[in-house]
């Protein structure tokens, strides 16, 4: 790869997830205000205006009166702000950085040969389909009799993104099937704002506009979808980072711990959402989710549980523990192995086609490079396949044991 297109290949990279980052919190930031708006309407009283409920806010020195019509005002207004971009923003921006990362650089992020020895446009074919069957299986089941029973569809909806977080992690690297299920889950987001949410409102204007009376049922429909919107956001946000952790993403149960997750996006949201409806305060959920974030913690080592516990009064500060570590008797063989399966792409020259500085800028090509990037490389490569991506470079089993052992014998 030419090195100026790589330069600007790296800089398109940044730019998308920049904007993905900016269009993603405006997007959580309005829904998330609007779920707070709507459940804490007053409805105590009949308004003159007819409308459901208002609620005062005071904001940068300002005073807003809101109102909200459980169906529709009796006459169109002239000026009406539509929310919708937020959410297609999200999405389009969230595309184009998956085919960026993960589709321009299929080799290294997207396909495991372990698990399955993909073409690069098998690979794709694979990402771009499940995303859209995810959207048509959703969209029947909100549309079959389920529709009138919100839990049991919630349920089901649970049981669906697990079955496909198990199908990706049996086809893509770790962190590339954490990622697809967040972008399955955000799919089905933004499909319902695009497909459902905004056709049904388009319908009640025109009826305003006709002088027709809006049928209620489009609002239902809207609500429901709006509802499990708001039940989803936090995991999405979750899976979206989840590379950073690859305790998450490249252990032996990620699927699951990919499932916790969203009931935990429940726990807490049902915590904010009773809060901001006034009814009450649900400590309960505090309690479950803390119980599914250790739960979490413990999935991420299992089933072998040997992590030695840090001892605070013994605590060696970082240069002791460096010295521990070059001291080692098995130091000599664990550089040998990362200047063998990692300096390739961890170099002040990465040798690796398409790569033009090492990722994360962690070079591990002297001794005491690789003694101070020990608790990285135990994480990425020891204690989970983070590292190597897709394993290119073939570590073996015995290799990522002495790593593991190298650093866990040199003490906590």
């Amino acid at each position: 790869m030419p090195y100026d297109f790589a330069i600007m290949w790296e800089w398109l990279a940044f730019g998308v997830r920049w904007l993905h980052v900016i269009t993603a919190i405006a997007w959580i930031g309005s829904s998330f205000y609007f779920i707070a708006l709507d459940l804490g309407l007053n409805r105590e009283r009949e308004l003159e205006t007819g409308a459901d409920g208002e609620e005062w806010q005071v904001h940068g020195g300002g005073f807003y009166h809101i109102q909200k019509y459980l169906v529709a005002p009796a006459a169109m207004p002239e000026h009406l702000t539509w929310f919708k971009w937020e959410s297609y923003a999200t999405w389009l921006s969230g595309a184009a950085l998956l085919a960026i990362v993960y589709w321009a650089g299929a080799e290294m992020y997207l396909i495991d040969p372990a698990k399955a020895d993909l073409a690069i446009w098998q690979a794709i074919a694979i990402s771009a389909a499940s995303l859209a069957i995810g959207w048509l299986i959703y969209d029947f089941l909100c549309k079959s009799p389920l529709g009138d029973n919100p839990t049991a569809l919630m349920v089901l909806l649970f049981v669906l993104l697990t079955a496909m977080g198990w199908a990706y992690t049996q086809v893509f690297t770790g962190r590339a099937a954490l990622l697809h299920l967040g972008a399955f889950t955000a799919t089905i987001m933004t499909a319902n704002v695009f497909v459902i949410i905004m056709p049904n409102q388009r319908i009640v204007v025109a009826d305003l506009k006709a002088g027709r009376s809006p049928d209620p049922k489009y609002g239902k429909i809207a609500k429901l979808r709006s509802t499990h919107n708001n039940y989803l956001t936090l995991p999405v946000i979750f899976l979206m980072l989840s590379h950073h952790n690859p305790l998450a993403t490249s252990t032996q149960y990620n699927w699951l711990i990919a499932s916790l997750v969203f009931l935990m996006g429940v726990t807490i949201r049902h915590w904010f959402n009773t809060r901001h409806a006034r009814a009450g305060s649900p400590t309960w959920t505090w309690a479950v989710t803390a119980i599914l974030f250790v739960l979490i913690a413990w999935l991420s080592t299992a089933p072998d549980l040997s992590i030695r516990e840090a001892n605070a009064a013994t605590m060696p500060t970082a240069s002791a523990r460096t010295q521990a570590l070059m001291a080692s008797s098995d130091f000599e063989r664990a550089t040998e192995i990362i200047q063998g399966r990692c300096s390739m792409c961890h170099a002040a020259e990465p040798v690796w086609e398409g790569l033009i500085v090492p990722p994360k800028g962690v070079v591990l090509e002297s001794e005491d490079q690789i003694a101070r990037h020990a608790k990285s490389i135990y994480l990425h490569a020891a204690r989970s396949h983070a590292m190597p991506p897709a394993n290119l470079s073939a570590m073996e089993q015995e290799e990522r044991d002495l790593l593991r052992q190298w650093f866990e014998k040199a003490g906590p």
